[in-house]
């Protein structure tokens, strides 16, 4: 990891320096907004890996993801959206070893701000469950596009490449499983 200095980026908000970053590509500042959530990221991990070794790992590989992705994806919220790169690493790496693990993610589900205290881990869980049970309810194409959109974090085109979907169709699946994902999460927590 970059070598961390004390600076005035230290007191500034993070969409301040998630712009300074995109803007000047300095690795000191992204440093200084990572740190501000890596005890966020590493207890993330270790809940996936149950491993000190493998957390701490995983911590320094989801920062080098940030250099690049941060750069690429428009972030409005710094937090919540590193939650969520970081839970898809750790998803992805253990779908490495398990090859019949799946999961997607929820936007109004993963940015609300209950996802990011360790507090309420045994309704978080029950979400997740939830959430995975109803992405099997949906229909093949939508799962597929929600997955490689949010799990893997493709783009629409690679999603079109990839699946073999036309364009329009991978909007309209991405559009309409988020709806049913939705519908059928509050239907099953009634």
């Amino acid at each position: 990891m970059v070598a961390y200095r004390e600076t005035k980026e230290a007191f500034l908000p993070d969409e301040h320096l998630v712009a300074a970053y995109k803007s000047a590509g300095d690795l000191n500042v992204l440093a200084t907004l990572y740190k501000r959530y890596m005890p966020l990221v590493y207890g993330l991990c270790l809940k996936y890996y149950k491993q000190e070794e493998s957390s701490q790992d995983a911590v320094m590989q989801i920062f080098e993801q940030l250099i690049t992705k941060l750069k690429v994806h428009d972030v409005t919220n710094f937090k919540s959206w590193l939650y969520v790169l970081a839970k898809n690493h750790c998803l992805m790496e253990l779908r490495k070893g398990a090859k019949h693990y799946t999961v997607s993610i929820d936007d109004a589900f993963v940015e609300s701000d209950g996802l990011l205290h360790h507090d309420d881990r045994a309704a978080t869980e029950e979400k997740l469950l939830l959430m995975e049970a109803c992405m099997e309810k949906l229909v093949e194409e939508q799962r597929k596009s929600l997955q490689l959109f949010y799990l893997e974090q493709k783009c629409y085109t690679e999603v079109a490449a990839q699946t073999g979907y036309d364009l329009k169709k991978v909007k309209s699946y991405i559009q309409n499983g988020k709806r049913n994902l939705k519908i059928c999460i509050e239907k099953q927590s009634e």
